[in-house]
């Protein structure tokens, strides 16, 4: 069932080993929810499983998977997809995530390696989520990836993006940074590419920081803050689709905690004023 324990809304964080206990000790007020990879969290027990289990009880989560490999030619790993099932029972958990990509190939590539731009990629992945959208027994929501070549392209990357998820009938994780680093790297508009897409399919956001290589090539790190582009591209989001929840995510470099609650604040400030501008323009 749908509690208000387990409904995210406003502003999250993506929950990291180092601020488990404090996190517990002092919860801070401003997040709204927590996002957890189930493949580090699924097999924990002890005192760190312990701990998992007393932040689920108490707080919304999400379940944002690394190595489901939707896109992939190997076998799906139904065992894995039931396994997570019970994962999310147990901890109250209703809402699972994955990347628009594929990690595996006879063996895992840990890398999230773009899947072809072809009308039959469409099918093969469209069909991989309703399984295990089956399996689950719920919608999960597809992230749009960044990517560095697009090998086999037969159309642009927003008529794929959108072609999978009308086929699959799948919702979104909108990642805001990947949208501004593909749209550096590969040379189009991101307000436009934003625009495009099926805003009442988005069930959550991503927000992240990125590497700057050179000034038309850029590296989705999640190892930064986040840049002032990046947070005008989330204001248009909300402008154009109304406020989401948003969640920044934060995988390398961790600052202290202090400083990750700066930029969740300004999420929740962002999502604040797009809602006095929606209410004034009702008004």
């Amino acid at each position: 069932m749908n509690t208000p324990k387990n409904r995210i809304s406003g502003a999250g964080l993506g929950l990291r080993r180092p601020f488990l206990a404090e996190l517990i000790q002092h919860p801070p007020a401003q997040i709204g929810f927590y996002e957890v990879a189930p493949e580090n969290w699924m097999s924990l027990g002890g005192k760190l499983g312990k701990q998992f289990r007393a932040m689920t009880e108490r707080f919304a989560f999400v379940c944002h998977g690394l190595s489901l490999s939707i896109g992939s030619s190997d076998p799906l790993d139904e065992g894995f997809v039931r396994d997570l099932k019970h994962f999310m029972a147990v901890h109250g958990i209703e809402r699972y995530s994955e990347h628009l990509s594929y990690c595996s190939h006879g063996g895992h590539l840990y890398d999230l390696m773009p899947i072809p731009f072809t009308d039959d990629a469409v099918k093969h992945v469209a069909a991989r989520i309703r399984r295990v959208q089956d399996i689950l027994e719920r919608r999960i929501a597809i992230e749009n990836i960044s990517y560095y070549a697009a090998p086999g392209q037969a159309m642009a990357e927003i008529d794929f993006f959108n072609a999978v998820i009308a086929e699959a009938d799948c919702d979104i994780l909108l990642d805001i940074n990947n949208i501004y680093v593909n749209s550096i790297n590969h040379g189009y508009d991101a307000a436009a590419f934003l625009r495009a897409m099926p805003g009442k399919r988005i069930a959550y956001a991503h927000i992240a920081g990125h590497y700057v290589e050179a000034d038309d090539f850029l590296v989705d790190t999640h190892g930064a803050p986040v840049i002032d582009p990046v947070w005008r591209l989330l204001e248009t989001a909300y402008d154009r689709f109304g406020v989401f929840p948003t969640l920044l995510e934060r995988d390398f470099n961790l600052p202290p905690l202090t400083e990750l609650l700066k930029e969740v604040d300004t999420i929740a400030t962002c999502q604040r004023l797009a809602q006095a501008k929606q209410q004034r323009q009702v008004a």
